[in-house]
């Protein structure tokens, strides 16, 4: 409480003090408030557990500050509030809420109902109907009793939700047999085609994901109206299609992710950890839509034992990944953790922190940036990443089909594997991503297919196995209105009942302008020459029936790839994996070459290099009429760089240079090994 001394009878002075107060107040809370144009936070996750004194929690809740981190998490552990007499004492998280209260730190509560305790993640579904109700009484006596601090801000439901299968148990049975009687699963299509395989259980996986997230949040709404509801998937390239990120909208406040690379990243090698983190921060941008979004763990410190890969992040990984993200619209960062935990599998992992409480040289990069963004507060709270108009779209029934349908090959063939899905596209978001053009990683119903004129977007559908039948008016809607459909690899190779469409019926003959005649195993690697380009592409080339389309590539004589006028827009169809193939080559030169043939002319592309750069990265921003970049080099030497720009009168500023030794000019940057670089071109 803010108390200011003032002569008694001294109205006028009373009345200054009072606004004063709710000034400072009031800005005390809207300085740490996670909105779609708030200042981007800084934080970290404030490990509890007992045997930790009140000084040493208090002494956390310092170093927050010292270190320009208005905004932490806290995991709310059950075990360690409920006692077994049934009573319960919170005083061990009630000394870290007035360490908040007294340091102006605003808390993320994260529930953490009772578990195993070799349980680091925490359970994703209730057991049975007796454990829902104690994780109903537990979100009910934490709620109450946590809700009157100054220092909570917000709820998150359920610590990484997101599993890889149903719950073999009792309950989920229950709820799959009452949700297949309003889903139920069919004998034969409308076609008269037998169902022999479907995806029922992975839909159902992902509404009872939704059910218990949203039950979570009717619970704490019983007891508390206003606080900030969050929560962070996880895993987001293997497991996205568990998330319906657009029926999550209807009852959080902010969406968030975990990225950690030892545990998420594992389809990246290192110097590519920059790249992960820019797509999986553009997952999560176009699931949050309307809401704003923060990245709810970036991995802060070493993992020796945990995690899938061991890994300690350097000073200049922490300062790529906050950039980025900050570049993709993120509105804030926290570090899993600031201080390291004491027990269990993570003891003595993870932390910002070193084992006496002095700052690493990760937390003093993390200040680093903090400092920065609050220095230029105006600047960055009204940010938005700038919409090149080119949409990486990921359907989620493609995931589904793989995950049901893909298994290992003995040559090892990546296409054949489960993640070639998600890996096609990726191979994309790589290439732009060297050519320096922003591009949105987005699931189809994400995606705003109403609209009357598409011209200057793209579409690219990368290797999307499967797609029901029924989306195929949407993307009519998409092209005839002046889009542009990039397709490849085995896209609506199924439906969403796993029938082969160019058997029963291809729904996208129209649109693609052809149907195809077979596909073959060619080989790991081989060419498709498109219009005098030469692109690696993987495994499987199909062979076309054009029909209306124009062929622009052959193979002995038969059509490989075609180009079709549709409406106002075109469709461009190569049946082979380019995305895929340049991504197992590891060179995406002749892909961005055809690429930037085929994207001429769209889309909002104020800047981007002057030519394909390997390793390099960069992501732009408008605010307001302020041109912004952040650049990252992973290349491992230094880069002399040239910038294409639409509009050459800007004066560059630099606003961060993680190494000092940056050169920029009007269209000319240097950028040494592992710099991040951000610039505002005035």
């Amino acid at each position: 409480m803010i108390r200011l001394k003032t002569k008694p009878g001294c109205i006028l002075c009373n009345i200054c003090a009072v606004l004063i107060a709710l000034f400072c107040l009031h800005n005390k809370v809207v300085g740490q408030e996670i909105t779609k144009n708030s200042v981007p936070l800084i934080g970290a996750q404030v490990f509890i557990e007992p045997g930790q004194t009140p000084e040493e929690i208090d002494k956390w809740f310092r170093i927050l500050k010292e270190n320009g981190m208005p905004l932490c998490r806290i995991r709310m552990f059950e075990s360690y509030m409920k006692k077994s007499d049934e009573s319960w004492d919170f005083t061990l998280f009630d000394h870290a809420f007035r360490a908040a209260d007294k340091y102006g730190i605003k808390i993320l509560a994260t529930f953490f109902p009772y578990t195993e305790k070799t349980d680091i993640g925490g359970f994703k579904f209730p057991r049975n109907e007796q454990h829902l109700n104690s994780v109903a009484l537990f979100i009910k006596k934490t709620v109450r009793h946590f809700k009157s601090y100054e220092s909570l801000y917000g709820w998150v439901l359920i610590n990484e939700p997101g599993s890889g299968g149903i719950p073999d148990n009792s309950f989920a049975k229950k709820k799959y047999a009452e949700w297949l009687k309003k889903n139920p699963a069919c004998e034969f299509t409308e076609k008269g085609y037998p169902v022999l395989k479907d995806l029922k259980d992975q839909q159902f996986l992902m509404d009872y994901n939704t059910w218990y997230l949203r039950w979570i949040a009717n619970e704490i709404r019983k007891y508390d109206k206003d606080s900030h509801l969050h929560v962070n998937n996880h895993g987001i390239f293997s497991l996205a299609a568990e998330y319906d990120f657009p029926a999550w909208r209807t009852f959080l406040n902010s969406l968030g992710g975990s990225a950690h690379p030892s545990w998420h990243f594992g389809d990246f090698k290192r110097s590519q950890y920059a790249l992960a983190m820019s797509a999986n921060s553009e997952i999560v941008r176009s699931g949050a839509g309307n809401l704003p979004w923060i990245m709810t763990e970036i991995q802060g410190g070493n993992n020796t034992y945990s995690g899938m890969a061991p890994f300690c992040p350097t000073a200049d990984e922490i300062m790529q990944w906050l950039w980025i993200t900050v570049a993709t619209e993120a509105k804030g960062g926290i570090f899993w953790s600031l201080n390291p935990r004491a027990s269990g599998i993570e003891a003595g992992e993870w932390a910002l922190l070193t084992f006496q409480d002095e700052a690493s040289d990760r937390l003093v990069a993390a200040k680093k940036v903090a400092e920065t963004l609050n220095k230029n507060a105006e600047l960055f709270k009204n940010a938005k990443e700038i919409d090149s108009g080119i949409n990486l779209m990921y359907i989620r029934e493609s995931m589904w089909a793989e995950k049901a349908m893909a298994t290992s090959s003995l040559q090892n063939y990546e296409g054949r594997e489960n993640g070639a899905v998600m890996k096609s596209l990726l191979g994309y978001f790589e290439a732009f991503s060297e050519m320096g053009i922003n591009t949105s990683i987005t699931e189809f119903g994400e995606f705003d297919f109403g609209k009357k004129d598409y011209n200057g977007e793209v579409i690219i559908l990368a290797n999307q196995l499967a797609i029901p039948d029924l989306y195929a008016s949407a993307f009519e809607n998409f092209v005839a209105n002046g889009g542009k459909l990039i397709v490849d690899g085995l896209t609506a190779f199924f439906d969403e009942n796993l029938h082969n469409t160019m058997l029963t019926g291809f729904a996208f003959e129209a649109l693609f302008g052809g149907n195809i005649a077979e596909f073959k195993v060619v080989d790991n690697l081989f060419d498709v020459q498109i219009n005098k380009k030469i692109v690696p592409a993987h495994l499987w080339q199909g062979i076309i029936q054009a029909i209306e389309g124009e062929v622009i590539a052959l193979k002995n004589e038969k059509p490989v790839a075609i180009r079709n006028q549709f409406g106002e827009g075109e469709t461009v169809w190569i049946p082979s994996l380019l995305g895929l193939g340049s991504r197992i080559s590891r060179d995406y030169t002749q892909l961005c070459n055809w690429l930037l043939d085929e994207i001429e002319g769209i889309g909002e592309l104020p800047v981007r290099f002057s030519r394909p750069t390997k390793g390099m990265l960069m992501k732009s921003m408008w605010a307001d009429n302020e041109l912004i970049t952040v650049i990252v080099n992973k290349s491992g030497e230094t880069q002399y760089v040239k910038l294409e720009m639409k509009k050459q009168d800007r004066n560059p500023e630099i606003l961060f240079c993680s190494d000092n030794d940056c050169v920029v000019t009007e269209s000319f940057l240097i950028v040494r090994p592992e710099t991040t670089l951000v610039i505002n071109w005035n």
